[in-house]
């Protein structure tokens, strides 16, 4: 049936993301790893496919209906294909280049008649020896393949310390056990991306990593494709780190240098001096004050702020700016952009990913012919973000709750911060800079 040939295909190629992706069996995938892997999606589609979507595809979510042909469509253009009717294509022709049809064989009815009466006497032979034969290559498998008992995590250590308390680049020492370990295969990862994941010697006691960006990061210990052992690692900043975004080590610039008359931000000028082109496509400017706020959380604060977009040119012409909160292991992403791009803005929040291709998000476009003022509130149950004291958009939120841990800006190009302030729902201040040095 053509039903079941797609939940075939999708099932294929759900095996496909996970074998690209690296993390593991699916059905130990978090909250977290569904959205990490909606950001991929997006980054190599250009297309949004949130969290709960994606969820529900993988049967975490229950839902009968079946994916769109978009979500179809996206799914395999992140493996590789320029859509769904190619991957299917692509399927079906390696099936049936795999399994060439057989002619048909006319038997006669004396044969059948033969063939039928000794039967039983074949059989009677065969059986047995398939059991011995079966018992054997179970018990050799077996010896060979470590039982799950063998991978249980309370066998592992894992910890680590960072070389110097604030700012980078930071080098951390791993400190692991994992002598254990039924596998060759163990590996420590920096973060959610299996790019950083780099393979240790299980005989071995420590490793170090250098961490080039500030973050909230979720360190793992990995055997074979298991994660054993994780936990949180926190890169803080001296104050405002601006940089210029590039694999695998920004471009640093000291904070006096994006202070100036009362507003954050790098000129074009001063990004040129590092030999940095803007044109076709600008880089990604960041400023980034990552710190222990104090008891500050998700489901009772107040931001506010004013940002202005400073470079139109080539191909920034959508002029994109990200207003983030980082939270202890996820965070808060609010995208402004042109007036005509906004069908790409995001709006990001714990786990809701409210997305432009599927919601009205036109009252996030903006000139940027003056700043613009911010407001993202979470009170009493509810999310209210407001653009230029206008309601933008509204949903009711309560949970999860999670610690704020600092507040980070990005633009494609050039862009000013003119003020920040993070409060309590109450109105005490947690966190203020006018930029008046």
């Amino acid at each position: 049936m053509i039903i079941e040939s797609e939940d075939i295909l999708l099932a294929h190629c759900k095996k496909l993301i996970e074998e690209k992706l690296g993390w593991g069996n699916s059905e130990q995938w978090t909250n977290q790893d569904f959205e990490e892997l909606s950001q991929r999606i997006f980054e190599i589609t250009a297309i949004t496919l949130s969290p709960t979507t994606l969820k529900r595809i993988w049967g975490k979510v229950k839902y009968d209906s079946a994916p769109t042909i978009t979500t179809l469509n996206t799914l395999a253009q992140f493996i590789g294909f320029e859509h769904w009717r190619a991957f299917r294509q692509n399927h079906f022709q390696k099936n049936n280049d795999a399994n060439p049809a057989i002619a048909p064989v006319h038997i006669n009815d004396e044969e059948i008649k033969s063939k039928t009466i000794k039967r039983p006497y074949l059989f009677s032979f065969i059986l047995p020896l398939l059991l011995v034969l079966g018992t054997v290559s179970w018990y050799f498998l077996s010896k060979d393949q470590p039982t799950q008992e063998l991978i249980n995590p309370a066998y592992y250590s894992f910890s680590s310390k960072k070389v110097v308390s604030v700012g980078v680049p930071n080098s951390v020492i791993f400190d692991y056990d994992a002598l254990k370990a039924p596998y060759d295969s163990v590996y420590i990862q920096q973060d959610w991306d299996p790019s950083k994941r780099v393979k240790v010697s299980k005989n071995q006691r420590q490793h170090t990593s250098v961490y080039y960006y500030p973050g909230s990061f979720q360190a793992k210990l990995v055997v074979g494709n298991e994660v054993v052992q994780e936990h949180n690692l926190f890169i803080q900043t001296d104050g405002w780190l601006p940089m210029i975004s590039q694999k695998p080590v920004p471009v640093y610039f000291k904070q006096q240098e994006a202070i100036n008359n009362g507003k954050l931000g790098l000129s074009v000028e001063q990004i040129q001096t590092q030999n940095i082109s803007l044109k076709p496509t600008a880089p990604v400017v960041e400023y980034a004050n990552l710190k222990d706020f104090g008891d500050i959380k998700t489901d009772n604060f107040i931001l506010e702020t004013s940002v202005k977009n400073t470079y139109r040119e080539g191909a920034s012409v959508c002029q994109y700016t990200e207003i983030g909160l980082l939270c202890e292991g996820t965070a808060i992403m609010i995208r402004l952009s042109a007036k005509g791009c906004i069908s790409e803005n995001n709006l990001y929040f714990i786990d809701h990913n409210i997305s432009g291709k599927e919601h009205d998000l036109s009252k996030f476009g903006t000139d940027f012919k003056d700043f613009v003022k911010v407001r993202c509130e979470s009170v009493n149950g509810k999310v209210k973000v407001f653009i230029d004291n206008q309601l933008a958009y509204e949903f009711p939120y309560r949970s999860p709750i999670s610690k704020i841990m600092g507040i980070t800006y990005r633009f494609h190009g050039a862009g000013l911060v003119d003020n920040v302030k993070i409060t309590k729902g109450n109105g005490k201040i947690v966190f203020e800079d006018n930029f008046s040095r």
